[in-house]
């Protein structure tokens, strides 16, 4: 019985102790019952020496405005020393009702240590009697940070912008330092900044009242969905110097008080409710185009030698999405070879929107002579402002192509067949000589070698049909494999005439950087051929490619420059065409 009361008075005592160290870490608040609006100071304060990792908990119903403010108190009285190490927030509630602050954390001796939890009570918000002298409110009355939307009810597609102003009344009030601390978000929308060199003091109106005004930020937006798509806020902190109550100085002379506080703006956040596009009208061949567009095709020649080359030119131009359009493929008849397009845009940001010109320039060599015709196509946009769809037409281009080789079909017609020339499946040439061959020189096929080999041919084709599907089936599953190989064949493909140049040093890195351009350029659809090497990087970083793999591009780029200058070996070039088949194989799986 006595061995059970020793046990817990030890157990009592352990408990007493572990009590009285959790009680040296401890939390208090300025105030337990707040109205929504207003304020309130959370204190983590610790009595011990030599503490650390002290880890704040996750105020989750709260916004932290301030802190953490981190203090020390050593004190030294009558023999007798004191310490108190504390960390301070300020918070303010999300919303009403009633809401536990979880315990923080620190460690102590090897031993981390929890402090008391804290209950808040938030109810509706206040009426705050103001004060005419106080800084802060004269700040909030006279400093207003707005959203000013071009257009609130936008149909998917249509350009809108969003400007961002800082509105003050300097007679009363003047910011001198701002700070962003939260920057907007635009989910759904396509986006687009248009930079601002330099802040302009302007004047404008703000609630009917004359007041200076700065732009921090205007952004052009284009709505991808409809339904109700919400911006975030633009959140800043600002300095500001607020003209304070007039006073006498020493001599009796009339002088204004001045005094700086420092608050947080927020735009709040804004909806914009994006309209469905009419489907009354809406053309079969309408791609998404909205805005106001002009379009045409063209070609450079309109009479040219067979194997001679035309550019056939499709053009969009106009003010609205026209970034973002897909525009109509050309069709050529047989005997008109085509290439791929080379894309090229020249467009502008504006507040109004994106306004320009993008193309599509085709390439196309006719093998015969004769009249090839190109369809007209067409290109259908719908106009905001009309509310109406419109479809644009261009109109067919004939090829005439007077000298050349003649098509086959018209040999055939003509009877210009040529001696062992297939005219008709049971007709033939009529050949005037023969050789003829003794029936007793001739083997018997009837049980010779090629008789039985052909014989036993099905039978080996089933072991060798199951192996060779076994392995299709082993390389179809191989998903890296079958990318890396994909990746290598496109390397290749570009690099094919830097190969055929190895051991020609400038043709070589000649041929080298234009392949490099070219795969880019067929990836990005950009011409990087016009634009610089840190344009180029910005352009890759934006498409998600790891930072690594850019400068390893850029890397081969600088050298294909450098090299054409300096001496260089044959297994240097087949050391930096091998670098471009790693470095493009990276860049294709990336992209």
């Amino acid at each position: 019985m006595k061995i059970i009361i020793k046990h817990i008075i030890f157990c009592i005592a352990i408990l007493s102790v572990q009590n009285l160290i959790s009680q040296n870490f401890r939390a208090t608040v300025s105030k337990s019952k707040l109205g929504l609006n207003e304020r309130f100071r959370i204190t983590y304060s610790i009595d011990k020496q030599g503490t650390d990792d002290f880890t704040p908990p996750k105020f989750q119903n709260f916004d932290v405005v301030g802190g953490p403010f981190q203090s020390t108190n050593f004190q030294y009285i009558n023999g007798k020393q004191s310490f108190e190490q504390s960390y301070g927030y300020t918070l303010q509630p999300k919303s009403k009702g009633k809401f536990t602050i979880p315990p923080a954390t620190i460690t102590y001796g090897g031993k981390t240590l929890q402090s008391n939890k804290i209950q808040i009570i938030v109810k509706k918000a206040i009426q705050k009697p103001k004060d005419p002298n106080d800084p802060t409110e004269k700040a909030i009355e006279n400093i207003h940070l707005v959203a000013e939307i071009s257009n609130t009810k936008p149909y998917i597609g249509e350009s809108i912008s969003v400007v961002y102003k800082l509105y003050m009344n300097r007679n009363k009030a003047a910011v001198n330092n701002e700070r962003e601390t939260k920057t907007p978000t635009f989910n759904g929308f396509w986006n687009q900044n248009i930079p601002i060199k330099q802040l302009t003091e302007r004047r404008g109106k703000y609630d009917g009242e004359e007041m200076s005004y700065y732009i921090l930020r205007k952004v052009v937006l284009i709505p991808q969905r409809a339904g109700k798509l919400i911006i975030s806020p633009l959140e800043i902190d600002v300095s500001a110097i607020v003209a304070g109550a007039i006073r006498r100085d020493v001599f009796g002379r009339r002088v204004r008080g001045q005094k700086q506080v420092t608050l947080t703006l927020s735009t709040g956040s804004r909806a914009i409710n994006v309209q469905e596009l009419p489907e009354e009208n809406k053309p079969s061949d309408f791609a998404g185009a909205v805005g106001e567009f002009a379009f045409k095709v063209n070609s450079t020649k309109n009479t040219l030698k067979a194997n001679e080359s035309a550019q056939i030119k499709v053009i969009v131009s106009g003010n609205g999405n026209i970034k973002l359009i897909s525009l109509p493929k050309i069709e050529t008849p047989k005997g008109l070879e085509q290439y791929e397009p080379e894309h090229k845009e020249n467009i502008r940001t504006r507040l109004k929107g994106l306004s320009g010109t993008i193309s599509e320039t085709y390439t196309v060599v006719p093998q015969y002579r004769g009249k090839y015709k190109i369809p007209p196509l067409r290109f259908s946009y719908f106009n905001p402002k009309t509310k109406e769809y419109k479809t644009l037409n261009s109109t067919a281009l004939i090829l005439n192509v007077p000298e050349g080789k003649i098509p086959e079909e018209e040999v055939v017609e003509q009877g210009k067949t040529p001696n062992n020339a297939v005219i008709d499946t049971d007709i033939r040439f009529i050949h005037t000589k023969t050789k003829l061959v003794s029936i007793t020189e001739k083997e018997d096929f009837f049980k010779s070698n090629i008789f039985y080999l052909l014989l036993l041919l099905p039978l080996l084709s089933i072991p060798i049909g199951i192996y060779l599907g076994k392995k299709k089936r082993e390389r179809d599953g191989d998903i890296v494999g079958n990318k890396k190989r994909k990746a290598n064949k496109l390397a290749k493909k570009y690099l094919s005439e830097a190969k055929k140049q190895l051991g020609k040093k400038e043709p070589f890195y000649i041929a080298l950087e234009k392949a490099l351009h070219n795969y880019l350029k067929a990836k990005l659809q950009v011409e990087t051929s016009e634009i610089s090497k840190e344009k180029i990087g910005q352009i890759l970083e934006n498409k998600k490619v790891e930072k690594q793999t850019v400068q390893k591009f850029l890397k081969v780029l600088d050298d294909c420059d450098f090299a054409r200058y300096t001496p260089t070996s044959n297994l240097q070039m087949e050391k930096e065409y091998n670098n471009a088949v790693d470095i493009i194989t990276e860049l294709d799986k990336q992209l």
